[in-house]
């Protein structure tokens, strides 16, 4: 841990999943992982304020977001070689669909879809959004990036009664 970045969770830290899992391999079903989040969910809620579950939720996104593009995406590319190599890097892992529906240069503020989105794509209709998670995962990897400062917000969402979720994304200041 340093002052600049207050984490003791590196990518490391996953293992070597082919020595570990010999026989499973790196493979789970969508429900073990929904499982695992829906139920941290609930006790954070419990335990914290509902904000406040939410708010650690977008921070451990933006862990996995900055640790994710520092070591599966080649920050180097151009915009749009980048963000075609994290489509592909995020269907290819079976965590969702990404789109880009507009972007901003100017304002430093995108528009992205994610469909068959591995926290919420078929779950029943709650009339909130619930991709905290992601909305941190996506900073972190447009933080690292651009090497500013994200807030993405999710402004649709397969649970609030939408088809897709959908992010929006601005630069601070």
């Amino acid at each position: 841990m340093s002052k600049s970045n207050p984490y003791r969770f590196q990518w490391k830290d996953l293992g070597n999943i082919e020595e570990g899992r010999p026989n499973l391999g790196n493979q789970v079903n969508v429900a073990v992982y929904r499982l695992m989040q829906y139920t941290l969910r609930d006790v954070l809620n419990r335990h914290l304020s509902v904000e406040r579950s939410r708010e650690l939720l977008r921070e451990a996104g933006k862990l996995a977001g900055t640790e994710f593009c520092n070591n599966i995406l080649d920050r180097l590319l151009p915009f749009n070689q980048f963000v075609a190599e994290l489509q592909e890097k995020l269907q290819f892992l079976k965590i969702g669909i990404l789109r880009v529906e507009k972007t901003d240069f100017e304002k430093m503020e995108f528009i992205l879809t994610v469909g068959e989105d591995l926290d919420c794509s078929g779950l029943p209709p709650a009339d909130e959004t619930v991709c905290e998670y992601d909305e941190g995962f996506i900073a972190g990897v447009l933080e690292v990036y651009t090497g500013r400062e994200f807030e993405v917000r999710e402004i649709d969402c397969w649970a609030s009664g939408e088809r897709t979720c959908r992010f929006k994304a601005t630069a601070l200041s």
